[in-house]
């Protein structure tokens, strides 16, 4: 056997592990490949641009993925129905909101056949490109399910790294463009200005003329209450003198009791009788403090929750605004997957809905 045979059977060798290893996994590493080839980083590269050349994978960061149609179909056999391999989710809390949405993308992941590689990052955090950049590093990933922090001075320096890495994502509870054309990425979405709009319109039917709004922090959603809270009053035909607009600082700060106060002592003030309040803890820490200053809910303020995390667990029960979290997740997924499938497909931005849950908080305004 000469030297030239000998190299064209080991090269057909590599190929063949990248190919098995492309359907068993959805991914291959060039670092991962290393180990197990024993060749160099340079001949794997080599390997991967002829075979992406024969439509045979897509090259991206730090190794390959299946072309559109799967291994399979680049060997001239029946692809199979959906991806495999496994999705990177990063969202900023593992505590309270997300992991409803997490449990969707589960759900759905499952369903598919996929696997969920989850990492939890904070809302403190204000550059997660390293967190994304290791992932891609140490795992055979096969695109990105994000929730970034939209107010830090890196945000679109993530987005633009999104954009960038060779493997495909979807923002969830997030909007963002690329730049320089400001083109949107795909996402899913909850219809958070709706929520506001239905818990406005629920108190205007229960009578409530003079209502209020208080948020516990500028966060995104927040920022979408808000325009949907001052659509609805402008709808409602309220003068700026029936509403009014609060912060909470943080719920764990020494601040936030005397914050309350203030809002009680405002809505007392100005004859407000319904308030609406983001979120589930901020809104059972207002009636707790309203209960001891002698008021009732809902016969004094009828209060309506936004989030219904805990809000039904709470005496009395909260009416509550709920966002579809599971639906959310398993929508994230199912867009992931399908671009996976078909990278050519149109930019989808999913925009659910939420629904409003009437419960023992709010009433109609006495007589």
């Amino acid at each position: 056997m000469t030297d030239q045979n000998a190299h064209a059977l080991l090269a057909a060798e590599r190929r063949s592990h990248v190919l098995t290893a492309l359907a068993r996994d959805g991914a291959v590493r060039i670092s991962q490949l290393t180990d197990d080839l024993g060749v160099a980083a340079v001949t794997l590269r080599r390997d991967l641009a002829q075979m992406e050349e024969e439509g045979l994978l897509v090259r991206v960061h730090g190794g390959a993925v299946p072309p559109a149609g799967g291994v399979k179909a680049a060997a001239s056999a029946p692809a199979p129905a959906t991806p495999t391999g496994s999705l990177a989710v990063l969202v900023p809390s593992l505590n309270y909101y997300w992991p409803g949405v997490v449990r969707g993308m589960e759900a759905e992941a499952k369903r598919r056949g996929l696997s969920l590689l989850l990492r939890g990052a904070s809302y403190e955090l204000q550059d997660e490109r390293p967190v994304l950049e290791r992932l891609i590093a140490e795992h055979a990933v096969r695109g990105f399910i994000v929730a970034p922090n939209t107010d830090t001075p890196h945000a679109q320096d993530v987005v633009q790294w999104l954009a960038e890495c060779g493997l495909p994502s979807v923002f969830v509870e997030r909007d963002a463009v690329v730049l320089p054309g400001r083109e949107p990425v795909e996402s899913v979405t909850t219809d958070h200005a709706l929520g506001a709009v239905l818990a406005a319109r629920h108190l205007a039917a229960l009578g409530h003329r003079k209502v209020g709004l208080i948020l516990s922090r500028d966060s995104p959603t927040g920022r979408k209450i808000v325009r949907g809270w001052e659509a609805a009053c402008a709808e409602l035909e309220l003068d700026p003198s029936d509403h009014f607009e609060e912060y909470f600082p943080d719920r764990s700060g020494p601040n936030f009791t005397a914050a309350v106060d203030a809002a009680i002592d405002t809505a007392l003030a100005s004859g407000v009788t319904g308030l609406l309040i983001h979120s589930d803890p901020e809104a059972m820490a207002f009636i707790d403090i309203a209960l001891n200053r002698g008021l009732s809910v809902p016969r004094d303020l009828s209060v309506v929750a936004y989030d219904d995390e805990v809000a039904q667990l709470f005496t009395p029960a909260l009416t509550a605004v709920s966002p579809p979290r599971a639906a959310v997740g398993a929508a994230a997924v199912d867009l992931l997957a399908r671009r996976i499938e078909d990278p050519s497909r149109p930019v989808h931005r999913v925009t659910l809905n939420p629904t409003l849950n009437v419960r023992q908080s709010t009433a109609q305004v006495p007589a």
